[in-house]
């Protein structure tokens, strides 16, 4: 027998074995109370700590009763839209000022915010042959999974990586906020040469230039982007940068750090977190949804062969057969998502430009028209389209591979985890994430091996 017909015959058996030995009754859940997903009967989510960093809106309660609500996203008490209006009004771009409000609690001045994207600036660089050791030498065909390595790799690049006074933990988290789009450039360019067969070509980061200039300079091959393609990907950034502290990823965050760990160890579980498809990586499933929809649906603008469609979706009789209308729906939000909202307005503008209106509109027609066909089937849960749904096509009207779509999450979001480990290490009394899980397997003795 070959070894990989013994490897192959090896693992079927205790794949039986495994289900033959591991089966959890669902009835057990509701039995012992448990809060699957740490999710109270009626949605909501346990409350499992305090912070103020940032704040979800999307339902009121009234007479102990859920009211949906237009949702909105607060970042350190200002509403996340009033905050981008007052950036892009000015023509600024708006990511490092939002990095500092949600790192120090406050709006900078004018020489706060220029000391701030100083340093940035100034460390945008990685360290010398970081990308020949950490990254060319070892890539991988996920962008995510290089980040997460590069990530716990500027450990050993770190002179004091476990001194984790306020002064070292600040400037850990801004070098590393500003060091993240080049791990992700590098690592898609290691990705596309190594894996795709395309040539490899590797950016410096430009002195002067924006954290999304800087993004779009080092992943072009030709350097050449708009200002808007910057603007807009600047939003994006803002949009993406925090989501209070009841997501997975920072959630992550903050029970890695609640053990004293590093930080690098912290954001590189976050990062790990994110990547998964229930998180960060749904917007690329909906840009494969959404393929699905243009390659079998004849006519985007026929409103009834489109519901048919979504129909088939949920009955997982189309696309991935998982019966998910990716990008719809949301944990928090009911009305709408906030995000959303903003992306699909000045995706218009450009939608416009690049001769993509058409397949803006099919977005929002499914946008439209998941709740009504839900509906139809009987389901109450009031329905609105996510971040997700847009963000990806925003992507794609810059040119950005969908490669780069979750990486781009994580470089945004990054300021946000960096927040909440802040939040998280220095507030007094805090203790070890821990929660409880209900042991069921019954007693038993142990049986000697000549005996079994």
């Amino acid at each position: 027998m070959s070894a990989e017909s013994f490897s192959q015959g090896l693992f079927e058996g205790l794949c039986l074995e495994y289900q033959k030995n591991n089966h959890i009754d669902p009835g057990e859940f509701t039995r012992w109370e448990v809060k699957r997903g740490l999710r109270n009967a009626d949605g909501t989510g346990v409350v499992a700590g305090i912070t103020e960093i940032a704040n979800v809106r999307g339902y009121y309660i009234q007479d102990g009763e859920r009211e949906p609500m237009d949702g909105q996203l607060i970042y350190r008490g200002i509403d996340m839209s009033e905050l981008i209006h007052g950036f892009t009004a000015e023509g600024r771009f708006g990511y490092a000022e939002t990095a500092y409000l949600l790192l120090m609690g406050t709006l900078p001045t004018q020489d706060q915010l220029s000391a701030f994207e100083t340093f940035l600036d100034a460390n945008h660089n990685l360290p010398r042959m970081f990308t020949e050791d950490m990254i060319l030498k070892a890539p991988s065909p996920d962008v995510m999974n290089k980040l997460a390595r590069g990530v716990l790799a500027l450990y050993s690049y770190d002179d004091t990586p476990e001194d984790m006074t306020l002064s070292s933990e600040l400037r850990r988290a801004m070098t590393l906020i500003a060091r993240t789009p080049q791990i992700v450039a590098h690592a898609y360019a290691a990705k596309k040469h190594y894996y795709d067969n395309d040539s490899l070509y590797l950016h410096r980061p430009q002195p002067g230039l924006s954290m999304a200039e800087n993004f779009l300079w080092s992943v072009r091959h030709d350097n050449q982007f708009t200002e808007e393609e910057a603007k807009l990907l600047d939003l994006c950034m803002v949009l993406h940068a925090e989501h209070g502290g009841g997501n997975n990823s920072a959630f992550t965050c903050r029970v890695l750090t609640s053990t004293g760990t590093d930080l690098y160890s912290a954001i590189a579980g976050a990062v790990g977190s994110l990547k998964g498809p229930k998180h960060g990586g749904a917007n690329k499933k909906v840009m494969e949804m959404f393929q699905y929809i243009e390659d079998e649906v004849r006519d985007w603008s026929d409103e009834e062969e489109l519901s048919a469609y979504i129909g088939k979706l949920l009955d997982k009789e189309a696309g991935d057969r998982s019966g998910l209308i990716y990008g719809m729906g949301h944990a928090v939000y009911t009305l709408s998502d906030p995000r959303a909202v903003i992306l699909r307005k000045f995706a218009r503008g450009l939608a416009q430009k690049k001769g993509m209106l058409e397949e803006l509109e099919l977005y929002e027609a499914v946008e439209r028209l998941t709740p009504q066909v839900m509906a139809a089937r009987g389901a109450r849960k009031i329905l609105c389209a996510n971040v997700d749904m847009f963000s990806g096509f925003v992507y794609k009207m810059m040119g950005i591979p969908e490669e780069l779509y979750t990486p781009l999450f994580a470089m945004s979001r990054m300021t946000g985890w960096c927040a909440h480990r802040l939040e998280e290490l220095f507030t007094p009394g805090a203790r070890i994430i821990r929660p409880a899980y209900k042991a069921i397997s019954p007693t038993r003795p142990f049986v000697p091996l000549e005996e079994r």
